[in-house]
């Protein structure tokens, strides 16, 4: 009752299949240097290029924009640990002297 039973291995064996190589033709002409693909994305037009240009300076922007808000995160909780610091600073004194006069 409480011996486990384990089911039966699978019997699955897969099939090998091994790809048949192609035959190479040599060819008379060298083959044409094939463009880049941001040369082939300017040279087509300049409303192309102006677009890429535009993202570029979108992303950038992007990215800055991110960069600025973490700075001020940082510096707003830098001005909070301050402020309270100063706080509690002022706290653990009254209660210094408040003993002291007991």
């Amino acid at each position: 009752m409480f011996k486990p039973q384990y089911p039966n291995p699978d019997t699955y064996t897969p099939a090998t299949i091994r790809p048949t190589p192609a035959p190479v033709e040599p060819s008379a002409a060298a083959p044409a240097k094939a463009p880049s693909a941001l040369g082939g994305l300017v040279q087509s037009s300049p409303g192309a290029a102006l677009a890429l240009a535009a993202g570029g300076v979108a992303g950038v922007l992007a990215l800055a924009s991110v960069a600025v808000s973490l700075l001020l995160a940082v510096a707003v909780t830098a001005v909070a640990l301050s402020v309270s610091s100063v706080v509690l600073l002022f706290l653990v004194r009254a209660l210094r002297q408040e003993f002291k006069s007991r």
